[in-house]
C-alpha cells in the first residue's frame, strides 16, 4: 500500500498539505522478529505499514500476551508517547520482513501548528486509533474465544494464513489446544 493510500484512509488532505505532510515520511525496512518498539521507552516515530504484519504484546512473569496485530495500511504507534511523550507499554515485534513509512512526532506536531488540513488529519488520526481501542476492549470483554476467532475470519482471513498459532491462541486469550478445538469446531 502506498503512501497517499495510507493518509487518505485516514483523512483526506489537499494536495499541498499532503506533499508536505510527505516531506516528512522516508521509508525504512527492518527483517522479522525484529522489536520495533519496546515497553517502558519513549517511541519518537509513528509508522505506517507498507508490507508486512506486526503483532502488539506485553510481557507477564508467565508468558507475552498478543493484543493487536497490523498489517499493510495500517499504524504502529506509542499512544502514550505520542499523546504524553511518555514511556509506553506495548513491544511491537516484526512477524515478517516489513517496509514501513515513518513520521517523526515532533515533525508532526510541528505541522500540526503550520497546517490546518494536517492538523484535523492528525485529530481524525487520533480518533480512529481510539475507536480501534474500543472496539479491542469490549471484543475482549463481551465475546468469546469463538466469536473473536469467527472475527479474524471475517475481517483479518489474511492474518490466519500469515501468523503462527501461538500468536493467535495470545490474542484470543486461550491456548493453543483450545484454538484446534475452536478450529476443528467450524470446519
Amino acid at each position: 500500500m502506498n503512501i497517499d493510500q495510507i493518509l487518505d484512509k485516514i483523512y483526506p488532505l489537499p494536495d499541498s498539505s499532503k506533499k508536505n505532510l510527505k516531506k516528512y515520511i522516508s521509508e525504512v525496512n527492518y527483517s522479522k522478529n525484529f522489536c520495533l518498539m519496546e515497553a517502558d521507552k519513549i517511541i519518537p516515530y509513528i509508522y505506517f505499514i507498507k508490507k508486512g504484519i506486526v503483532r502488539a504484546y506485553s510481557t507477564t512473569e508467565d508468558n507475552d500476551i498478543t493484543f493487536w496485530f497490523g498489517s499493510e495500511g495500517e499504524t504502529v504507534i506509542s499512544m502514550k508517547s505520542y499523546v504524553e511523550d511518555k514511556p509506553g507499554y506495548e513491544n511491537i515485534e516484526l512477524l515478517e520482513d516489513c517496509e514501513f513509512y515513518m513520521l517523526k512526532t515532533e515533525d508532526l506536531r510541528k505541522l500540526f501548528n503550520e497546517d490546518i488540513h494536517i492538523s484535523n488529519w492528525g485529530r481524525k488520526f487520533a480518533e480512529r486509533e481510539l475507536v480501534k481501542t474500543e472496539e479491542l476492549i469490549i471484543s475482549r470483554q463481551f465475546k468469546t474465544a469463538l466469536e473473536r476467532y469467527k472475527d479474524l475470519m471475517k475481517y483479518k482471513l489474511d492474518l490466519l494464513k500469515r501468523v503462527q498459532l501461538g500468536h493467535i491462541a495470545s490474542y484470543l486469550g486461550i491456548t493453543q489446544v483450545s484454538l484446534s478445538r475452536i478450529r476443528s469446531e467450524i470446519k
